[in-house]
């Protein structure tokens, strides 16, 4: 079989592979680098192939353990909260196929699970996302079917602790977007801290970045993008993880605002359920409002 007709072959899974990537990284770049890699790696394998095996389930087994490698390489320990998930972005609904499950891919899943170790990770994402047996998984992972089962018990524990469970998103969440965008396009700064609980925290990976307190996020939008100018900055819905979120983009442009000095693609999500007062606790803003030289 030549290389073209390899990537034909498996072109039809590239995107379940991306996904998969992206729930054992956490990030959208790194699973676009690992899924080259997984690609890269099947092809020089490809000789090795069965084809009464599924290519499917293969390709998985070779993406489980490149992103596993990539872990290693990243850190010798799972993240722990302190760290806060500085590699943590969201992943954009368009990717997704129709029938992937919300609680698979939530922000709070994919959070949760980047504080299991790597190893319960893995195991977790084959045998409860991907519906695979204990020894599907131990011949994935090189190891016992009761070494599977006992990081599977470990890992299910840990989810449970960590995972903050929410709602499938309603009209709280829509109005919340709504009230965002109109107290933006006014650079009402103060109608933007009013719609964030007194302890929200925002963040901003890839940057090692946390703005505290809805006041300190109200001072920084009120001086750093645009120096404080908002209104040239447009924001539009959006849904990722399967949520709703808001895009920047530069005005008189249909393209994310890339094209401006400083300004980065950005997307806003809030981490955490909508309170009762339909303020958002948390906000990640995936991307740089800087370039890394002025960030601070």
């Amino acid at each position: 079989m030549d290389e073209q007709a390899f990537a034909l072959l498996i072109e039809p899974h590239r995107r379940a592979l991306h996904l998969h990537c992206y729930r054992m990284l956490g990030s959208l770049h790194d699973a676009d680098d690992e899924l080259q890699e997984t690609v890269l790696r099947a092809w020089k394998g490809s000789g090795l192939y069965e084809p009464r095996a599924q290519l499917g389930a293969w390709l998985h087994a070779i993406a489980t353990n490149v992103c596993l490698t990539a872990i290693a390489r990243r850190r010798a320990r799972p993240a722990e909260v302190s760290d806060d998930l500085e590699h943590l972005q969201p992943y954009p609904d368009r990717l997704l196929d129709d029938l992937v499950v919300r609680e698979t891919v939530e922000l709070a899943f994919i959070t949760a699970i980047q504080l299991l170790p790597a190893k319960q990770r893995a195991v977790l994402i084959l045998r409860d996302v991907l519906g695979w047996s204990a020894k599907e998984a131990a011949e994935t992972l090189d190891d016992s079917v009761a070494a599977v089962n006992s990081a599977l018990q470990r890992a299910r524990v840990g989810l449970e602790k960590a995972r903050r469970h929410s709602p499938a998103p309603g009209a709280r969440e829509r109005a919340l977007v709504k009230r965002f965008m109109a107290a933006w396009d006014a650079v009402d700064v103060d109608g933007l801290v009013e719609l964030l609980t007194e302890d929200a925290l925002m963040t901003m990976p890839p940057e090692r970045m946390r703005v505290a307190g809805a006041r300190a996020i109200g001072d920084f939008f009120g001086s750093v993008p645009q120096d404080g100018r908002l209104d040239e900055i447009r924001l539009v819905p959006i849904s990722v993880n399967r949520q709703p979120a808001l895009a920047a983009y530069s005005q008189g442009s249909a393209e994310p605002s890339t094209r401006m000095p400083r300004l980065r693609p950005c997307t806003f999500t809030t981490t955490r359920a909508v309170s009762s007062a339909g303020r958002a606790p948390a906000l990640q803003a995936g991307g740089r409002w800087f370039e890394p030289s002025t960030a601070h």
